[in-house]
């Protein structure tokens, strides 16, 4: 097994290829960062201020959307846009396994119950022919995730929707940067939801967004974001006492944003372009070095998906080396190379098993989980990082490999 050309891993005796530690995923914040936060600490409003509208149309013109709703996080972005979709009580919604459980979770916060959808095997994301299998007249929308940032498949999922009368959602909680058939993800799907959580592209420190091109929409994002309550005279129902009146026409949340995120994720948003080229450098240089190693497996990319990936999966291909992925991930922690799993398939969960749900749903989807793990990926990684983690990598990979 061991060939005396190859370093030993260091969970094995060798020595680590670095003595400090990557971590798979951090923030970057730079001086700009620093002052927008300042100067509206400085300001009359801390929230509910002109930052939130100045971001909305920010995000607009990043995406190409026309309206955006900014709220407190990415699980409250899922949240009203399953209200404003109408998922309620009995409803069904079909997403993937392979995301973070808020994915599913926010169906069950309208009452519905989450379906969940097999992935494509080789780019990972949710596989439209199993959408459309999995469709029944319970259903009424469709949250099709991008996963690592690389789009879903956009226009058979919409397809699909059109024909049996379903929204799509996009949860795009991974995909800010990213175009899908030259249009910027958050201009294409009925919603599409960001997360600016920090180890995401565009971070403020935590936040969401809804973005779509339906007024109709829209308007009921905005009354689910603040309470159901409105100051719109054309929505209410009795004539206003006076200037302070408001009236509650819906059941909403506080799921507000306050003016300090706004302004840092306005200021991160004014470097997507650096970030998404420093992203797309790292992922080339390891998908040429790991394309090279049998005993790994390189994520397929759609080519209607000019990806900027929030997240490098490696995948080991298990009957070519000696050990499995728990080993490989400890491995790599012995290299000083920390890394994470997304994700662990949402219906394996005790609270998803105690609703019925039961392993061998969705077989690639397990499968995968089995063999992936998430390397460190983030702007602020230097060359020298990155041929690090290749380094470390490549020990394990060869000096495990089945001979």
């Amino acid at each position: 097994m061991y060939q005396s050309n190859v370093k030993k891993p260091a969970v094995e005796g060798g020595v680590p290829a670095r003595e400090t530690k990557i971590y798979y995923g951090h923030q970057y914040i730079d001086e700009a960062d620093v002052q927008a936060v300042v100067d509206v600490l400085r300001n009359h409003d801390l929230t509910c201020g002109p930052k939130i509208k100045e971001l909305e149309d920010k995000l607009c013109s990043v995406t190409g959307a026309k309206y955006a709703v900014v709220c407190s996080n990415g699980t409250a972005a899922l949240h009203i846009a399953c209200l404003a979709a109408g998922v309620g009580e009995g409803d069904e919604v079909i997403t993937t396994p392979i995301t973070f459980a808020a994915s599913a979770n926010c169906a069950l916060y309208c009452g519905a119950r989450p379906v969940f959808a097999d992935i494509d095997p080789e780019t990972y994301n949710i596989d439209p022919q199993k959408v459309e299998e999995a469709v029944t007249e319970r259903t009424k929308a469709v949250i099709a995730v991008d996963y690592t940032g690389q789009s879903a498949e956009l226009e058979p999922l919409q397809e699909i929707c059109k024909e049996h009368g379903l929204i799509l959602i996009e949860d795009g909680a991974h995909v800010i940067g990213t175009k899908y058939k030259g249009r910027a993800n958050g201009s294409i799907a009925d919603m599409t939801t960001f997360s600016f959580h920090p180890v995401k592209t565009v971070t403020g420190g935590e936040g969401g967004a809804v973005l779509t091109n339906d007024e109709t929409l829209y308007r009921k994002l905005l009354l689910y974001r603040s309470h159901g309550i409105t100051r719109d005279t054309d929505l209410m129902e009795h004539e206003p006492d006076g200037a302070w009146y408001y009236e509650q026409i819906a059941l909403g949340f506080n799921y507000r944003m306050t003016d300090i995120q706004a302004a840092l994720i306005i200021s991160q948003l004014d470097k997507l372009p650096m970030f998404s080229n420093r992203r797309k450098e790292i992922v080339a240089r390891y998908d040429e070095a790991f394309g090279k190693l049998p005993q790994l497996f390189v994520q397929r990319e759609i080519p209607e998906s000019d990806t900027t990936r929030h997240l490098y999966i490696l995948r080991i291909v298990p009957e070519k080396l000696t050990i499995g992925r728990r080993q490989f991930f400890d491995a790599l922690a012995a290299e000083n190379v920390c890394c994470n799993v997304h994700y662990i398939p949402t219906y394996y969960f005790p609270y998803y098993e105690k609703m019925g749900y039961r392993r061998g749903l969705c077989p690639n989807a397990e499968k995968l989980y089995g063999e992936i793990i998430s390397l460190p990926l983030y702007y602020a990684m230097t060359d020298e990082d990155v041929e690090s983690v290749i380094e470390a990598v490549t020990k394990i990979a060869v000096y495990y490999e089945r001979k």
